[in-house]
């Protein structure tokens, strides 16, 4: 198994680059294996001499000056030399929609020929005979990604798996054994307390609410109460600590959405941050209107809907807003519903 993140990557030949990267850094014996019959490869461990980071990867890049131009050649000797190995390898490539997007802008003829290159690999051979296994992950919903580039085609023979959302039940299981095990004393209310204010349990923020809380119970030694979840909630919004990871919520916005998409997507989770309950599918709708008209965009009607349909799915995907009752919409998280009108609205 092979985990890379390929969130800043801009061209395929970082891609193949990162793999063998990391594969030498920890499988070294796998890389000797596949270097077997493969000058690029074995050349470049003869001039390996010492295990510094970063020594391989300058050395593969001085075996071929012309990896930019040679990924192709590259990218089948790699699976190539895969498929020839005893057992499958996994290789779980993590952020892929962020290096897309980076394709995207650097070269949109080299996006599609890099999709339709990574759709032919995993189609031939067939994936059940293949040793090269792909697991493909993202913050940010592949097919709703490329749909909005037109490439969505590229990619429709891969399942789309979507993590389970943790129950109320997992959530305050979590809450009483993390305090439990770090002897908190706590009244009953406090986990379930903590489950309500949090909303769809993103796991990051349920382990920053938890960690917040065991501080403040460090700080002051007493027995929690439910005012501590709001006063912890209070001082998250606010903190260092949770500024960052909030803002790229804000920010991946302006990356993945496009116009009249991207601005709409801010009026509608500004007016959702000030709602006590969330709003209807039709008083989202009607913000929406409003947001073209304001904007001064003279959209036809069917590409007003077409607009708003895929935007609300976007943002269902991307984990903004859930569909809390039928249709209708709050905030998935209460904690960046909270940061979010704080800062936004």
């Amino acid at each position: 198994m092979i985990y890379q993140n390929v969130q800043d990557l801009t061209h395929p030949a970082d891609f193949f680059q990162a793999i063998l990267d990391t594969l030498h850094d920890r499988h070294p014996d796998v890389v000797k294996r596949l270097a077997t019959g493969w000058k690029l490869l074995t050349d470049t461990l003869s001039k390996v001499k010492e295990i510094d980071f970063g020594e391989f990867k300058v050395r593969l890049r001085e075996t071929d000056p012309d990896w930019r131009n040679n990924w192709r050649q590259h990218g089948d000797k790699l699976l190539d030399q895969v498929r020839k190995q005893a057992g499958p390898i996994l290789l779980i490539v993590d952020e892929l929609p962020d290096m897309l997007f980076n394709l995207k802008r650097e070269n949109t003829i080299l996006l599609h020929e890099f999709l339709a290159w990574f759709r032919t690999q995993r189609q031939n051979p067939h994936p059940r005979k293949d040793r090269a296994r792909w697991l493909i992950g993202g913050s940010v919903n592949l097919s709703g990604t490329l749909d909005a580039l037109g490439l969505v085609d590229l990619i429709n023979d891969l399942d789309d798996v979507l993590l389970p959302v943790l129950t109320d039940t997992q959530v305050i299981e979590f809450v009483q054994s993390m305090l439990t095990r770090r002897g908190v004393e706590f009244e009953a209310a406090v986990a379930e307390c903590l489950s309500m204010r949090l909303g769809r349990p993103i796991p990051l923020f349920m382990q920053m609410a938890t960690q917040e809380l065991y501080r403040a119970w460090r700080r002051s030694p007493r027995k929690l109460a439910p005012a501590d979840v709001d006063q912890v909630f209070a001082q998250l919004v606010v903190s260092n600590a949770a500024r960052d990871k909030l803002q790229h919520y804000h920010s991946r916005i302006a990356k993945y959405y496009e116009e009249p998409r991207l601005s709409a997507a801010h009026t509608l989770l500004g007016q959702l941050s000030l709602s006590a309950a969330g709003l209807s599918r039709t008083a989202l709708t009607q913000e929406f209107e409003r947001h073209l008209a304001e904007a001064g965009q003279s959209v036809p009607v069917h590409e007003r809907k077409r607009h708003f349909n895929q935007l609300l799915r976007d943002l269902e995907n991307d984990f903004y807003v859930s569909e809390i009752a039928d249709n209708h919409y709050d905030f998935a998280s209460g904690l960046l519903k909270a940061w979010w009108k704080k800062y936004y609205a």
